[in-house]
């Protein structure tokens, strides 16, 4: 994997480069684990001229796969007080490569810090490096689309067991923990998010934080988790009946955001509009009479993070590509009553190619556990 840094930091070079940069300052932790590998706590990365590519942190890699190993073409300076800032750091190595130009993210570092990195290297422009590595990051190569399927397996293991056990009684977050414990040990870093676990009128909902409510007999249970597996993170979510026969508002309501979540599902497809994902999927949930218990989108995408570009909603901009993975998460929650939400991880791909990857099989029959 090594060398496939090494041409991802080379991608980021020639962008600077034609910014005007001779150098760029990475520190959002996601966008240093694509460019290396390996993402320690408070890391920053130094890409500079002629492949001069530094990580510069508190402490010494710990050497747990879940954080990652120093790739061999990247220096590694750990800082002498633990106390020191690594971006300001780095950005003196910048200056004494002679760079006249620094692109930072401003989007990721605080006033406080672009301030210090202004007073101890005032000789060097600082630049914007925007959004330039989360664009490299949206489309994803065989071996990051590998780690996803790992994850997606972790997540879905994680919640099969979940539904062989006896739930009637048990509190939400008593089901949350127990679900993060099971994703441990199937193999993952941790949980992708905090996992949501709701029930009866809390189920349905876009990311309901658990509570002490204990499952009942008649409740709708909704289940949203993912895996971390090597830094990569997908998400499933299901909704169940609990204990009996469903009620007919719960069979109905049930179908139609199944019918909606495959409507999105169907619609990915390379060089297809992200709000028109979106719109396959609200429509059929809007025309039920449905519209305003919807959410603000029908999905994003994962990767080294949940919730990254492209956002599957009414105002998105942008089209898919192939080989970008997105959840399809349609969901309606009524006040007082729950709701349903599904939610899967799929990959981009043309038609000549098989269509969506599917990567979350979870069944999406309505089950009474």
């Amino acid at each position: 994997m090594s060398e496939v840094h090494a041409v991802r930091r080379e991608r980021l070079r020639d962008r600077c480069a034609a910014a005007g940069a001779e150098a760029a300052l990475v520190s959002r932790p996601a966008n240093v684990r694509y460019l290396t590998g390996c993402a320690p706590a408070d890391a920053v990365l130094l890409v500079g001229p002629g492949s001069q590519d530094v990580l510069v942190h508190r402490r010494r890699p710990s050497g747990d796969l879940a954080e990652g190993q120093v790739p061999e073409d990247v220096r590694a300076v750990v800082l002498p007080a633990p106390d020191g800032d690594p971006v300001v750091a780095a950005a003196g190595l910048a200056q004494e490569w002679k760079a006249e130009a620094l692109a930072v993210e401003e989007h990721h570092l605080t006033v406080a810090r672009h301030r210090a990195i202004a007073s101890v290297v005032p000789g060097i422009r600082l630049a914007d490096l925007g959004g330039a590595v989360e664009q490299l990051r949206l489309v994803k190569d065989e071996q990051e689309i590998s780690a996803l399927r790992i994850s997606a397996e972790i997540a879905d293991q994680a919640l099969g067991e979940l539904l062989e056990s006896i739930l009637v009684g048990r509190t939400e977050r008593h089901l949350a923990l127990e679900l993060e414990r099971r994703l441990v040990d199937h193999g993952a870093d941790g949980p992708a998010f905090p996992t949501y676990v709701g029930t009866g009128p809390h189920s349905g909902a876009a990311n309901h934080l658990p509570t002490d409510r204990r499952v009942e007999e008649g409740d709708f249970l909704t289940v949203c988790l993912g895996a971390s597996y090597r830094g990569y993170r997908c998400e499933v979510g299901r909704t169940f009946v609990i204990g009996t026969t469903p009620a007919d508002w719960q069979i109905e309501l049930y179908e139609l955001v199944f019918a909606a979540q495959r409507a999105g599902r169907e619609a990915l497809a390379p060089g297809v509009a992200c709000r028109d994902v979106d719109r396959a999927a609200r429509q059929l949930v809007a025309s039920a009479g449905y519209a305003d218990a919807l959410g603000e989108s029908t999905g994003h995408g994962v990767g080294l993070e949940i919730g990254e570009d492209p956002r599957l909603s009414p105002a998105a901009m942008g089209k898919l590509d192939a080989c970008v993975p997105v959840t399809v998460e349609p969901g309606v929650h009524l006040p007082g009553r729950g709701g349903v939400r599904i939610d899967d991880t799929l990959v981009v791909r043309p038609q000549a190619d098989g269509g969506p990857e599917l990567l979350t099989i979870t069944t999406k029959e309505l089950l009474a556990l």
